[in-house]
């Protein structure tokens, strides 16, 4: 049994894409996962599977279609993958309020040519750093007025992405606790 981390992207957002976290732990728990935790409003949850992080996105997107009627996108990582993004963490010397360090999510790992076109001169003194199918950003004036949002990079690299901040990052890995029976 693996613990996995689903995040699901623009639900319960300016009162569109309502869905209740006991919802989706019912939800979650009616496909046959273990261990279901959500954290935040925001579309959080920390399960256990014993199937591909690929399929539980499937599973899970499909399952909310079906019950709420939202074409929602979900991206699943597994607990080691989330604890390899903490690890890393680029950005660490630039990131001093953990509310304006976030990490986008993304869907697939992008064309290096769509990251290199995006000249971070251009959006300075905004960071990023790509990693796989991470975006490591610094947003120093925060989510709402940062340039280079989950949309952005969604338009450029044409794969979707959700974004959390570091705080939520980091909870979600202890949240998932670790990879052993659950």
């Amino acid at each position: 049994m693996t613990r996995q981390v689903g995040l699901l992207r623009g639900i319960n957002v300016g009162g569109r894409n309502r869905v209740a976290m006991a919802q989706l732990r019912e939800l979650m728990e009616a496909l046959g996962y273990t261990g279901v935790e959500t954290l935040l409003q925001s579309g959080n949850v920390v399960f256990g599977s014993k199937e591909p992080a690929a399929t539980s996105e499937r599973r899970i997107a499909k399952r909310l279609y079906d019950e709420t009627g939202l074409d929602i996108k979900v991206l699943v990582r597994t607990r080691a993958e989330l604890a390899a993004v903490v690890k890393r963490n680029p950005l660490r010397d630039h990131a001093d309020n953990p509310k304006h360090h976030h990490v986008v999510f993304l869907s697939a790992r992008p064309d290096p040519k769509l990251v290199a076109a995006v000249d971070p001169a251009d959006y300075e003194p905004e960071r990023f750093e790509l990693h796989g199918r991470e975006l490591f950003m610094w947003w120093p004036a925060g989510a709402h007025k940062a340039r280079l949002t989950h949309s952005f990079w969604e338009r450029k690299l044409k794969v979707t992405g959700t974004a959390r901040n570091w705080n939520t990052v980091e909870r979600l890995l202890e949240l998932a606790g670790s990879d052993g029976p659950v």
